[in-house]
């Protein structure tokens, strides 16, 4: 089950919630026929519900959002993109394991 703690991000509503936004936001894009995106989802469901109030989790969907896909480089999937108060500040490409994107995101122990 996705977590409630993860939000969806469109091209309506990314500088609301990722560019405005104080804090640290990752930014998962993905598609429904991605194999490995759908492997990193239940990752990015733990560390939202684990950490919520630290790190803001948010998706996008490539294929109903190619704008945003566009504005960002994404040439493959899944993509994560870090925003530190509205800034980029790292980026991940592929699969990677939860212990990796808390190190990112610099909520490792």
């Amino acid at each position: 089950m996705a977590s409630e703690n993860v939000i969806e991000l469109t091209e309506d509503n990314f500088e609301e919630k990722v560019l405005k936004s104080e804090g640290k936001v990752l930014v998962d894009f993905w598609a429904e026929w991605c194999g490995p995106c759908k492997m990193i989802a239940p990752l990015l469901d733990q560390i939202a519900d684990e950490h919520t109030g630290k790190v803001t989790i948010g998706k996008v969907d490539v294929d109903s959002n190619s704008g945003l896909a566009g504005k960002y480089n994404i040439r493959a999937i899944p993509t994560m993109i870090v925003f530190t108060d509205g800034e980029k500040t790292d980026e991940i490409v592929g699969m990677t394991s939860k212990a990796g994107l808390e190190d990112k995101l610099g909520l490792s122990a």
